[in-house]
């Protein structure tokens, strides 16, 4: 089992790309998740933080962009930043609208723009939709539905506990969408989005761990979101889940 301990970089939106990358190797991480709002905004931005990422002996993990897949075509200037960051991966949302909220055709709507986004970035990139509230990844089914529907290889998606989340339920959907896991985004709140140290759910981080262990497939955990914004606290959960993984 590879599982690549790795950064989002929207965890430090307050850091430089250099701020970023020091953070990451002090906690002992192997790559980033480059935000697209912040640190890889437009192409060329995007190959100097490739260049970068290299240089410091890290791995571009993956784009989190903020693309939402609704109405028609509008991902090109995405998949523009994806390329020029050498990217292998590219975070987008399922629309913006929760699948309560959501018509028939608004569904359809997205699904087309999903299939024309995952062959666009076809061959050599992966598009992974975020799982996430008020979007069409907002509950289990609802993703699974998706995804079937969408129908496309190159298409996953990610997974994270949702707010207030019991750790059963939340890892029950972990293995539920284990065909489709393209990466996992790690952090630790309670209640609502009140941020703890990772360890304060252990049952919840360590039956993941468990979880991708036994799947037995490579998969990108990645740091998001730690308590105060602290590049200290990215450390001591850093090492805290190392020593689950040993």
């Amino acid at each position: 089992m590879s599982i690549t301990l790795g950064l989002c970089s929207v965890t430090f939106r307050q850091l430089d790309v250099d701020g970023v990358l020091a953070a990451a190797a002090r906690a002992g991480l192997e790559g980033v998740e480059w935000g697209s709002d912040v640190h890889c905004p437009d192409p060329w931005t995007a190959g100097k933080v490739r260049d970068a990422t290299r240089d410091a002996g890290q791995r571009v993990l993956s784009l989190g962009s903020y693309y939402r897949a609704e109405g028609g075509g509008g991902f090109e200037p995405t998949l523009d930043v994806a390329r020029a960051l050498g990217a292998p991966r590219v975070r987008v949302w399922a629309g913006a609208r929760g699948s309560d909220a959501s018509s028939p055709a608004h569904r359809t709507e997205v699904i087309r723009n999903l299939r024309e986004t995952a062959d666009a970035a076809a061959p050599g990139v992966v598009v992974a939709l975020e799982y996430h509230r008020n979007t069409l990844t907002d509950t289990l089914d609802s993703t699974l539905e998706l995804l079937r529907e969408v129908g496309r290889e190159n298409v996953g998606v990610y997974w994270q506990p949702n707010v207030d989340q019991p750790d059963d339920d939340a890892l029950r959907h972990l293995r539920a969408l284990l065909p489709w896991l393209r990466g996992v985004h790690c952090f630790s709140w309670w209640p609502f989005d009140a941020r703890l140290p990772l360890e304060a759910r252990e049952g919840l981080w360590r039956g993941a761990m468990e979880v991708l262990q036994e799947a037995g497939k490579p998969v990108d955990v990645m740091f998001e979101f730690v308590p105060e914004d602290a590049p200290e606290a990215l450390e001591r959960d850093a090492g805290w889940l190392r020593e689950i993984l040993s």
